[in-house]
């Protein structure tokens, strides 16, 4: 399903998240039937509000672009309704997080990669 039409319109759509929502999607990755998200955020936006922003506006704009996706998808919705929430604080170490997400399935694509971050500069 994610061809690479999709992945492209998936990784706007997220900067576009990332704009709207105070989020930095510091890298994007797909795999055959999955994706995986590397965002920092706000600490008002919790994990959970986080992955609902993310997956409900993503599958919105995404089935609207290609109605040929929810045919795929048998009808069900674009996203399962779990995901896998992991943080990484001050002192946690986002490589470790990053590699995790690339050996998880058999095909990783990065679809975008960032070093900005939302508190660069702050000491």
């Amino acid at each position: 399903m994610f061809l690479p039409e999709v992945e492209a319109e998936l990784k706007n759509v997220c900067l576009e998240i990332g704009e709207c929502y105070e989020m930095i999607f510091v890298e994007i990755g797909s795999d055959s039937d999955h994706v995986h998200f590397l965002i920092q955020s706000i600490p008002p936006h919790s994990p959970t509000k986080i992955a609902t922003i993310v997956k409900s506006i993503t599958a919105k704009k995404l089935l609207a672009k290609f109605p040929w996706i929810k045919q795929e998808t048998l009808g069900s919705s674009l996203w399962t309704s779990g995901y896998y929430i992991s943080t990484v604080g001050a002192h946690g170490n986002e490589t470790v997080i990053s590699n995790y997400v690339k050996n998880q399935g058999k095909s990783y694509t990065q679809l975008h990669r960032t070093t900005v971050g939302l508190f660069d500069g702050l000491t």
